[in-house]
């Protein structure tokens, strides 16, 4: 079967900062993989530049087949870039709700404007997302009333209201406190268990030791070791993973 994600010598530069280098990573169907590494490694430029919210500076992007290169220029370009961004959802580490649209509205936005769906086929496909982040009791509420895990609840709903392909987090529990951190990784882990391709930008290292089927660490804009959560926690071959997984234990 052929990947979900494949990501091909992928480059990114911040001016003379090289903060991606040659990175290659492909994602299997109904895969949910983790990025795990220090803060600065590169992980969430990594996940931003899948989307084109960030543009890389070489190297080639593909998602369900659909594939963009960095050095591709022009109105054709600009197609598929858009194209590919219809193909992923992604749920950032602030919410970025519109404080001025109820639950609902916010969850049918891009439908509607973006895909040109019908209101009310919108509305019935932005309910059932809200009942699975469990949510529906907050259809007509505002933003402003609502806990941050519940923000980010809305925010995976409204990801998902899109339909796509691949689901992209990046450190969506970074923002919450501590005690609402465990009713958005419950909704992740429902989504896993669905079949829902992920991949998640996280430091919540027992959900990628639970939930993850593969684990990528990132350090200074390199994959250095990937493999499956037993082998990444329980004997990392790299000793850069190893001082990474002893600094995070003794925190």
């Amino acid at each position: 079967m052929p990947p979900i994600v494949k990501v091909s010598h992928l480059d990114k530069y911040f001016g003379r900062l090289h903060v991606l280098h040659d990175v290659s990573l492909e994602v299997q169907p109904q895969e949910v993989v983790c990025l795990i590494g220090r803060s600065g490694s590169g992980k969430s430029t990594l996940l931003r530049c899948i989307n084109f919210l960030e543009e890389p500076s070489a190297g080639t992007v593909e998602v369900d087949g659909l594939s963009v290169a960095a050095e591709w220029k022009g109105r054709q370009r600009r197609q598929l870039v858009h194209d590919l961004r219809l193909r992923t959802g992604m749920v950032f580490q602030e919410f970025n709700l519109f404080p001025h649209m109820t639950v609902i509205e916010n969850v049918i936005e891009a439908p509607v404007t973006v895909k040109n769906m019908e209101k009310d086929k919108a509305i019935a496909l932005g309910e059932k997302f809200l009942e699975k982040v469990g949510l529906m009791a907050k259809r007509d509420e505002y933003p402003a009333r609502l806990s941050g895990g519940q923000k980010q609840r809305v925010a995976i709903a409204r990801a998902l209201g899109m339909e796509p392909k691949v689901m992209l987090f990046d450190e969506p529990t970074s923002a919450l406190d501590p005690e609402l951190i465990g009713e958005v990784l419950e909704v992740m882990k429902a989504l896993a268990r669905e079949g829902t391709t992920m991949l998640v930008v996280t430091h919540e290292m027992g959900f990628a030791r639970d939930v993850a089927d593969r684990v990528v660490i990132m350090y200074e804009g390199e994959l250095i070791e990937q493999g499956p959560p037993s082998q990444i926690f329980g004997a990392p071959q790299d000793p850069r993973t190893k001082v990474f997984l002893e600094r995070y234990r003794a925190s």
